[in-house]
């Protein structure tokens, strides 16, 4: 085998992302490997202190308490596609009641009331990736 083809095979595994290559032609055989290529880093937007401090002085002029996201995964209302979801504005929850879902690395995790209350308002929608102590929940009287 000659150095073109083998260069030939290396731009496939790049272009394809695949770790190792293995070739058995004839009576011979060549096995490609390479190191798995970092996953593209994200750009996270960064807020700005002022804004922050902006948002919490008005939810706690509301008088609500937020509900925050304990981690950095994706939001799930529901415990099933096609189910119903766990609370919906206007509902009253009591303290252990499962409020949504966050998945974080294939596991589900359930997110619960820690006190009585009443949803006031959904600050995420089904589907969004959260960071930890992103509002997740507005609850009120």
């Amino acid at each position: 085998m000659n150095e073109e083809i083998i260069r030939n095979y290396a731009e496939l595994m790049k272009e394809l992302d695949l770790t190792g290559l293995e070739i058995e032609e004839e009576n011979r055989k060549i096995r490609l490997e390479r190191m798995a290529s970092a996953p593209p880093v994200l750009p996270v937007p960064i807020p700005h202190p002022a804004q922050e401090a902006a948002k919490e002085t008005e939810t706690a002029s509301s008088g609500y308490e937020e509900v925050r996201s304990p981690m950095v995964g994706v939001f799930y209302q529901a415990p099933a596609e096609n189910a119903d979801p766990f609370v919906k504005v206007g509902d009253r929850v009591k303290k252990g009641d499962t409020l949504c879902i966050i998945e974080a690395m294939k596991l589900m995790n359930e997110v619960t009331a820690e006190q009585d209350g009443v949803i006031q308002e959904i600050c995420v929608k089904n589907g969004d990736t959260v960071e930890y102590g992103t509002v997740l929940f507005l609850m009120g009287e």
